[in-house]
């Protein structure tokens, strides 16, 4: 039987590497990877790696509290604090569940910093600005991941399938991550395409329910669509 060249080319390492030869990036990456959820049958578990529901409305909730409370109110004050209300609520829950305080804290700090902006500026739709500027970042950091030959999500998915780092001797399985990672640019460059003209345009409403839906959700779905094309083809 023949075999195709990039199949025979492409088979994912399984040996488990041993404690005592990893490296400290290949320690950090594994703790890094540790995030990522996977299912009995292999597969990404997509809602588990995003902190399940819970994650999902720490991450949702409290950019809609905003922007009900403002389009109801038209009070930016109080659109702000019921905002950071709610985001404080779900990280003294991780604190008393005596969870990592970064953590914890993290998604606290985020919506602080939008409402700080916003407040600052008088601006309602400035709430949104931040996000803007970590959007590119990330953008940014991907690409450059991928152009150096350590595509990002390699680095991430490679440990969790055991591969380590051996995947960067492969060239099908090089292209398979770079290919995966240029999935998830391609979401979140798909967030400025989206959501800046809404924003340069002053639509408050648009902007907070394009915010809201391509927010953690198309996140998801470009990690489960990036596991997928870099999943190994077995041999035939």
């Amino acid at each position: 039987m023949t075999t195709d060249p990039e199949s025979a080319d492409d088979q994912s390492p399984r040996a488990a590497v041993p404690e005592d030869t990893r490296s400290p990036l290949d320690a950090a990456l594994r703790k890094v990877g540790s995030g990522t959820a996977v299912t009995d049958t292999g597969q990404i578990d997509v809602l588990a790696t995003i902190g399940g529901w819970r994650g999902l409305l720490e991450s949702v909730l409290p950019s809609a509290v905003f922007l009900v409370a403002f389009i109801t109110t038209q009070d930016l004050w109080g659109a702000g604090i019921a905002a950071v209300a709610v985001a404080a609520v779900f990280s003294v829950a991780r604190l008393v569940q005596r969870q990592s305080p970064v953590q914890a804290l993290a998604g606290l700090a985020a919506v602080v910093l939008c409402v700080v902006v916003a407040l600052n500026t008088g601006e309602a739709r400035d709430y949104y600005l931040w996000g803007f500027v970590t959007n590119a970042a990330y953008i940014l950091a991907l690409s450059a991941s991928v152009l150096v030959g350590w595509p990002l999500l390699g680095l991430i998915y490679g440990m969790v399938r055991n591969e380590g780092l051996e995947w960067r001797k492969n060239a099908a399985r090089r292209r398979r991550y770079a290919l995966a990672t240029w999935i998830l640019v391609a979401a979140l460059a798909l967030r400025l395409v989206v959501q800046v003209p809404l924003y340069l345009a002053d639509l408050l409403t648009a902007l907070g329910t394009a915010r809201l839906v391509m927010g953690l959700p198309l996140y998801a779905l470009a990690l489960w669509l990036g596991w997928l094309v870099s999943a190994a083809r077995p041999r035939t």
